[in-house]
């Protein structure tokens, strides 16, 4: 590791950290201000900060790395989402940030929930609480893999005996930089962070793929390159089957129930300003898929006409990193891998400790627990939420994308139906609610289970976010009819 790229992460860290430490004098005053940020968020920031707390390490990591194995055949994922992301902006933002705070000003998904049920109101809160807070364990672990699987890669030894490898040492140090800025500053500091750090990862999508292309002989050559490692490597089609296809589509279904994407819709400023959040978020969103795909695609080509050794496709970003760039580029792209990874942690653990507190710690501890204490309570849940999805990612072989498949999944599953419907069908029922919320979660808990994601009936496996959409979409309609309705307009 050279003096240039640690100086670039040095000036990385201590911006994120700057950042928190301003947010904290800005807004910890009140559980309101430290969990949404005073619904303050403008256009720009809610949307950056709602792109990159979803475009985590699996942007540069595990996106790639498919693509980098088995071709552009990978990009289905890719489309999926973005069809699925600009359906929650027009179908879920403005309404969910419209009844959230018209419906007891709820902070958290759990609590707007139990305000628009109130006859089920704490089945509900605890129910979604410890959904949020056991996905979230994974989803975070899978950010810190990323984190671990960098510092294994380009920071080999650099901190001598220290009793830790370097895949752990890489996860301690992510953690912690993580903690510090969002222990401290709230949801404001994950916000800007995000919006600084979403700013730097497209910066690094688009430059790198360019250079792979002026640096071996342009598009005709990397074409020539990937026919012959594969004539079918740059198909759409071949050898995709239904299955297959509808598996890596339905990525995008699970957009409607990620909680730590959607509460940025309830920070935004106001309602109005969500369309013009839904321009930049998309165009974002956009340009950095296209440039995870290019890393993918010309990362292949550059490792075969260089006769390079990859064992672990999904670092292939880091690859690219470490051989093309001088060492201050280097520090910079680094920096944006550890963005892409740190911006999603931040938010995942603010989500996990809002339920916490709110749906927990206040509802059965400590109903008149002051503001302060709140929010300190909050901070303390931060911790103890990542030192779980440290434990979960002590493994270094573990994969970023099936980790980060497997919580999407989940909370596809478990809220996606369950938001939609919520916010648009007055007939539902709290009944119907709460037999969607169970039933999407046990049904992907189950499919994982029982190895039906990997292999399903002697064929190729089915990704868990299909069945446990539907069968949670069918659970909340069918209840729902066969009841009477009791929900809050």
């Amino acid at each position: 590791m050279q003096t240039g790229t640690l100086f670039s992460l040095a000036l990385y860290f201590l911006a994120m950290l700057a950042i928190g430490f301003y947010a904290w004098r800005k807004s910890t005053d009140s559980s309101e201000a430290y969990l949404l940020g005073g619904r303050k968020l403008s256009p720009a920031v809610a949307a950056l900060s709602a792109g990159a707390s979803d475009m985590s390490g699996w942007l540069l990591l595990g996106l790639p790395g498919a693509l980098y194995v088995a071709g552009l055949i990978e990009i289905w994922i890719g489309i999926g989402l973005f069809v699925g992301a600009l359906v929650n902006w027009i179908v879920v933002a403005p309404r969910l940030r419209e009844q959230t705070e018209r419906l007891g000003n709820a902070l958290t998904i759990p609590e707007f929930l139990a305000n628009r049920f109130p006859d089920r109101a704490l089945a509900l809160r605890v129910t979604s609480a410890i959904i949020i807070v056991l996905f979230f364990a994974v989803y975070t672990a899978a950010g810190l893999v990323g984190g671990g699987k960098l510092f294994e890669t380009s920071f080999v030894g650099l901190f001598g005996d220290t009793g830790l490898s370097d895949y752990m040492l890489g996860i301690w140090i992510t953690a912690g930089v993580v903690l510090a800025y969002t222990m401290v500053g709230g949801f404001l500091a994950v916000s800007l962070t995000d919006f600084v750090q979403g700013c730097i990862m497209v910066v690094a999508l688009v430059l790198m793929p360019l250079v792979v292309l002026t640096s071996d002989g342009g598009i005709s050559a990397v074409t020539t390159q990937l026919d012959a490692v594969d004539p079918n490597f740059l198909s759409l089609t071949a050898g995709l089957s239904f299955i297959g296809f509808l598996s890596a589509v339905t990525w995008g279904l699970g957009y409607f129930g990620q909680p730590h994407i959607i509460v940025r819709f309830m920070a935004i400023r106001s309602v109005a300003e969500v369309p013009k959040a839904r321009n930049i978020g998309m165009s974002w969103m956009g340009v950095a898929l296209l440039g995870a795909i290019g890393v993918g695609i010309t990362g292949r080509a550059y490792v075969e006409m260089n006769g390079l050794l990859l064992e672990d496709p999904e670092t292939i970003f880091i690859l690219l990193a470490n051989t093309l760039f001088h060492p201050l580029i280097t520090g910079f792209l680094l920096a944006a891998l550890l963005a892409a990874i740190m911006s999603t942690i931040s938010s995942q653990l603010l989500v996990s400790s809002s339920s916490l507190t709110e749906d927990f710690y206040r509802l059965f501890l400590r109903k008149q627990a002051s503001e302060r204490e709140t929010v300190n309570v909050g901070r303390l849940f931060v911790a103890l939420v990542a030192l779980v999805a440290i434990y979960i990612a002590r493994d270094p072989d573990s994969q970023v994308l099936g980790l980060v498949s497997n919580a999407w999944a989940g909370f596809g599953a478990a809220f996606g139906p369950l938001i939609l419907l919520s916010l648009t069908w007055q007939r539902m029922t709290s009944a119907g609610a709460v037999a969607g919320l169970v039933t999407g979660a046990v049904v992907v808990i189950a499919w994982i289970a029982l190895g039906w994601n990997a292999a399903f009936m002697g064929g190729p496996g089915v990704y868990e976010i299909i069945p446990g959409f539907l069968a949670a979409l069918g659970a909340i309609v069918g209840v729902s009819l066969a009841g009477k309705s009791t929900a809050t307009d």
